[in-house]
């Protein structure tokens, strides 16, 4: 039986009682139809997880939290996914996948031939999205400690703030790219650069390769922007890290 996981933003503790907030409370209720007595697990995004069962959906949804579950199920590597912004709603995608991969971290970029521009208001709502989204693939994947999605940042910014960062293993993800995934053993550490839908420019390609960014090939075929991200994670994934 699967029992269903929330993820409860309150800090919990064994033995209290939780509320679940407006929006998890009514798909708990409406959506997957629980009712008093069922079993629930709540995490908070610290790590670990809590056993509990509903008492309460009258005014809300109250959960008794039994015991603590030292569990974890992150990936052993620590993995930043950084994407220029695709068109469309791609991008949740993206983040969905990415998570269920392991992503500790995505920055999303506007880059140069992106065709999707936010910023202000509309970039600060999307950005709340994306974080719901991986709130929603946390739960579904068993994962107890959320990753962190960035504000918006354009490329270049963006380079020039990793120039100040030496200690991770940093990847463009480019068709015909000299690097190979089988020739990194031994790195825990990595950044994986996308583009958007017609690549990198040919001055942000330069100016990525400028910061310490290697060309990584994942093969002899093209990759859309939403797979080669998700492709490249897992493959890290199976090669290096808990796959």
């Amino acid at each position: 039986m699967v029992i269903s996981r929330f993820f409860c933003p309150q800090p919990l503790a064994s033995r209290s009682l939780a509320e679940l907030p407006p929006a998890t409370a009514h798909h708990a209720l409406r959506v997957l139809r629980l009712g008093v007595g069922d079993a629930v697990t709540l995490f908070d995004g610290t790590g670990g997880e809590y056993a509990g069962r509903i008492v309460e959906t009258a005014r809300g949804v109250r959960v008794q939290l039994e015991e603590w579950r030292d569990i974890e199920r992150e990936s052993p590597l620590e993995l930043m996914l950084a994407q220029a912004l695709p068109s469309g709603d791609r991008m949740d995608w993206i983040v969905q996948k990415a998570v269920e991969l392991g992503v500790a971290r995505i920055q999303p970029l506007g880059a140069a031939r992106s065709v999707v521009r936010l910023s202000g208001e509309r970039a600060a709502r999307r950005v709340d999205h994306w974080r719901q989204v991986a709130i929603a693939a946390c739960e579904q994947c068993g994962r107890n400690r959320l990753p962190v999605i960035e504000p918006i940042l354009d490329l270049r910014q963006w380079l020039g703030r990793q120039a100040q960062d030496n200690g991770m293993c940093r990847l463009l993800l480019a068709p015909g790219g000299a690097q190979r995934l089988r020739a990194l053993s031994g790195m825990r550490r990595f950044v994986l650069l996308v583009g958007p839908e017609g690549g990198l420019s040919e001055d942000e390609a330069v100016a990525a390769k400028m910061t310490g960014f290697a060309d990584l090939s994942l093969g002899p075929r093209v990759l859309r922007t939403e797979t080669a991200g998700p492709a490249a994670l897992a493959a890290l994934g199976a090669q290096h890290g808990d796959l």
